[in-house]
């Protein structure tokens, strides 16, 4: 049986800033390109989601048994964040769902687990999600260089696209970056000793490994993936002393992108699977407390694939932030006054739990009667009005359960508040008309006030609304189509 990578997805933010702000704003050292930056409604959960919906373009959630979301940015101490994925992507009830966590090798981790329970006859398929949002203090250089972002791999034994032929394992205690639990920033040790004797070492011997055991050859392989850190020289050097040709190495997205933690390895593989042909061979490695390595083979099915806005679209599409100044805010580093308005009314768990499929899943109705979609519409977060009746022909408790999240809509109208609480302002709330039928009030992300007007076209996106006693609430926001 053949195990391996069915399907894969990306996201990226659109918004992106120059390394070079960073330097004007703090000194240091200098670094070339930019890095991405996720708005301030996005996190790891989000963005794992966007690259989930990616990956699953043209597959049906209830198929998949089982979701894995690999992460050092967990929003939750103590919840899973894979039961919030699976939930919001309509995902059956009876599948494993895991947290994969504390590690920069967790997305790799989490691909290696997921792999071994369909070998194991487990399961058919696993969706590996891997999202990161981390945080460097400011004037330091991880500020610089980290990146937010997001891939996903469907891993499974049918129509498989790159088989999964091996893999080799290092465990190695060696802290060259770490952030307790009480920490909100990473911490570093020094370079030398990050670069030298953890990187450019341990890294080194988990490729070695690898090959040894399957008695490969630098020759042997089309494509050479793995993770950088902020001197890619050091990357460069590793793919020398291995004797890899240059074009051999994939491109690791630092200069566009930057480092995203333990999504990095992943988003670098997906970038290398856009350009990949049948029968090339791949190998494909992640550093950090010792290593992963797996040597990956392409097979036919990938030319029937199908699109996927993946990372070279991602890459396309962006907005390139001018000053410091929405970062910090967006990040909450600088204390902000608060807008004069009453207070955000408490978070009812018992609301959101009656209808996390309204909140999480974006599910309304449709009238069995005469097919009318109706979108049941919140006075306030989590208390969502029951749709009984049907707006179009009266008919009562006649209906059926319809999705909203993937349908694209157009805006019938919209208003700018320059005065609400937001992070992000002016808040823009628009009401849309869905295709094929239904209407809805969301605000609206990702957007500029010249980019907006009635009759454009708008798709869905999960994002974060607030945050209350330390639960977060997700829901969907309208955005222009990315892409």
């Amino acid at each position: 049986m053949a195990v391996g990578i069915t399907s894969y997805g990306a996201y990226i933010p659109l918004h992106r800033m120059a390394r070079e702000i960073f330097y004007k704003s703090w000194g240091g050292a200098k670094m070339p390109g930019e890095r991405s930056i996720c708005n301030f409604d996005e996190d790891s959960v989000t963005m794992a989601m966007e690259s989930a919906i990616d990956c699953l373009t043209g597959t049906n959630p209830k198929t998949i048994d089982g979701l894995f979301f690999a992460t050092t940015t967990a929003t939750y101490k103590e919840r899973l964040c894979a039961s919030i994925l699976a939930t919001a992507l309509d995902m059956r009830r009876d599948i494993r769902t895991m947290d994969i966590t504390d590690t920069l090798r967790a997305g790799t981790s989490a691909v290696a687990t997921a792999a071994d329970t369909v070998r194991a006859g487990s399961a058919k398929s696993i969706l590996v999600v891997s999202g990161e949002h981390r945080m460097a203090a400011p004037a330091g250089d991880y500020e610089m260089a980290l990146g937010d972002g997001a891939a996903a791999l469907l891993i499974g034994d049918d129509k498989v696209i790159a088989t999964i032929e091996g893999s080799y394992h290092i465990s190695d205690e060696f802290s060259g970056m770490w952030r307790s639990d009480q920490d909100e920033f990473i911490r570093a040790w020094e370079d030398r000793m990050i670069y030298d004797k953890g990187y450019s070492q341990i890294l080194v011997e988990v490729i070695k490994g690898l090959m040894k055991k399957y008695d490969a050859s630098a020759g042997d392989f089309a494509k050479v993936v793995y993770n950088t850190t902020l001197e890619t020289r050091r990357h460069g050097l590793i793919a020398k002393s291995l004797k890899f040709e240059p074009e051999q190495v994939q491109d690791p997205l630092f200069t566009t992108v930057g480092n995203t933690g333990s999504a990095d390895a992943l988003m670098i593989l997906v970038s290398a699977l856009e350009e990949a042909k049948p029968g090339d061979k791949i190998l494909w490695a992640n550093y950090e407390n010792g290593g992963d390595a797996f040597i990956l083979k392409v097979t036919d099915e990938i030319k029937n694939l199908g699109e996927r806005r993946g990372i070279k679209r991602h890459l396309e599409s962006k907005k390139m932030l001018e000053n410091n100044d929405r970062y910090l805010r967006w990040r909450k580093l600088v204390p902000l006054e608060r807008a004069r308005r009453s207070e955000q009314s408490p978070t009812s768990l018992a609301a959101l739990h009656r209808d996390v499929m309204v909140a999480l899943a974006l599910y309304g109705v449709k009238c069995t009667n005469c097919g009318t979609p109706q979108f049941s519409q919140g006075g306030s977060y989590g208390y969502f009005t029951p749709l009984r009746v049907c707006v179009e022909c009266q008919a009562v408790d006649q209906t059926e359960p319809y999705k909203f999240s993937d349908k694209r809509a157009k805006i019938f109208t919209y208003t700018e508040d320059s005065l609400a609480d937001s992070n992000d302002p002016p808040t823009t709330v628009n009401v849309v008309d869905f295709d094929g039928g239904g209407r809805g009030i969301f605000d609206m992300t990702d957007r500029g006030g010249k980019d907006i007007s009635v009759g454009m076209e708008v798709e869905m996106t999960f994002r974060k609304l607030f945050t209350d006693r330390g639960m977060h609430n997700y829901f969907w926001k309208t955005r222009p189509i990315r892409c």
